[in-house]
């Protein structure tokens, strides 16, 4: 998916007392069931690729609640928070909201959305790991997750084709064999391996293949864990990877990445699904054909497993102020349930269930971004994060590991006392 979720770190004008209005009591009582108008937020994605699906859950909950009023507003990704903030100091929230799933934290911390039962959803015993996660605060649920978005491996295959190579790798030994033949063909300006120094995305995938994480809990209070032995060696084999095959600007993240990749002087990249076709784009590459020569592959890890990815995607949310929660509640249903699910993967997105993810493994044409999403990590679900992200300490950790700074283990070491002094801090 083209877009960046960012995390939603301040709340402007959301007023205190909104955590007040948050309760466990059944949402049939607050405003629910017998509501007779619904307000939904979406994004353009619905919009302009999906609007059938739409559609479909009016119709549904408009058949079981005869004469209710469904009212639809569309947003882009860059200026929705700032009116959602805005809405939530008033009485006049919407009754369902779309959002990023990096988003979702520092809304569920500040009481502004309810929390659900995740009984009442389709699949919600198989939602994919990074999904749930985002939904789930202090051991509540409070959101549903609507669709992922996944993390694959593309490389060129003429250029793979030139060095010898005649397939792509299954094992990371073969990864880096054929990565090696490629660097040793092309030359020291050429990128084997475009990997963005300061892409804590790419880099946290080492991490967790490794066993490692950017933070862990303990006691109650959560703690950096960078510099764990685990950790540690996940960042030193992502500094590998950054000192033999990127030659590239080391101070840069993976924002542009898509635009360096079509310039034709890298082989292989490791970042969202949608970029190597945007790099494609006409307009972008300025080999005239990529189009032709892009593979995805699942990305191998060093542990021998798959690589984990961040798993990106949306979740639906029903802010405490709405007050029709339970048809809130049978609208998303509607929509991400099973029928909306087909819909959805049919425009070329990943489910947000392992049940529908299996199924997709067995076509060709979606085999690798399913497989790829199966292994999957998410953010720390601290109360702090989004200040940690806010501060942007992974970064500064990586650039100094890629540039040289610091070594790894003073780089993590220093992340870990930056990620201390917020992360319980709501």
């Amino acid at each position: 998916m083209k877009r960046k979720l960012i995390a939603a770190i301040g709340i402007a004008g959301m007023v205190v007392s909104i955590a007040a209005c948050g309760s466990d009591k059944d949402d049939s009582k607050a405003g629910g069931t017998d509501a007779k108008e619904l307000t939904v937020w979406l994004t353009v994605d619905a919009q302009n690729n999906w609007p059938n699906l739409v559609k479909a859950a009016d119709a549904a909950v408009q058949k079981a609640h005869p004469g209710i009023k469904i009212k639809h507003e569309y947003y882009g990704w860059p200026d929705k928070n700032t009116k959602l903030d805005a809405v939530l100091a008033t009485d006049k929230a919407p009754d369902v909201v779309e959002m990023g799933n990096t988003e979702m934290l520092g809304y569920m911390v500040k009481g502004a959305f309810a929390p659900v039962d995740p009984a009442k959803f389709d699949n919600s015993s198989a939602w994919l790991d990074g999904l749930k996660a985002s939904v789930t605060y202090d051991g509540k649920t409070y959101g549903v997750p609507y669709y992922a978005g996944g993390r694959v491996a593309t490389w060129r295959k003429d250029i793979a084709a030139s060095a010898g190579i005649k397939s792509t790798p299954k094992t990371y030994a073969e990864l880096t064999a054929d990565l090696d033949k490629v660097q040793k063909k092309e030359g020291g300006k050429f990128n084997a391996w475009y990997q963005p120094t300061r892409d804590w995305y790419a880099a946290m995938s080492f991490v967790y293949d490794a066993g490692g994480s950017i933070a862990k809990q303990d006691g109650g209070q959560w703690k950096g864990n960078l510099s764990s032995p685990e950790s540690i060696k996940g960042l030193t084999e992502f500094k590998n990877v950054i000192d033999k095959y990127m030659h590239g600007d080391k101070t840069k993240d993976e924002s542009d990445r898509y635009i360096v990749y079509g310039q034709g002087k890298s082989d292989l990249i490791f970042g969202a699904a949608w970029e190597g076709a945007t790099a494609a784009d006409p307009k972008n590459d300025k080999t005239g054909k990529l189009k032709d020569d892009l593979e995805n592959f699942v990305m191998p890890g060093p542990s021998g497993k798959n690589m984990p990815v961040f798993l990106g995607g949306s979740d639906l949310a029903i802010p405490v102020k709405s007050k029709a929660q339970g048809v809130a509640a049978e609208w998303i249903n509607a929509f991400t349930g099973a029928k909306g699910q087909k819909g959805l993967i049919a425009k070329g997105n990943l489910p947000n269930n392992k049940t529908d993810l299996a199924t997709l493994k067995s076509d060709p044409a979606t085999a690798v971004p399913a497989t790829a999403a199966e292994s999957n990590w998410f953010v720390p679900m601290a109360p702090g994060w989004g200040q940690v992200e806010k501060a942007q300490v992974l970064q500064t950790m990586l650039q100094n590991i890629g540039t040289g700074k610091q070594s790894v283990q003073a780089a993590a070491k220093t992340a870990d006392a930056a990620i201390d002094k917020v992360i319980n801090t709501k």
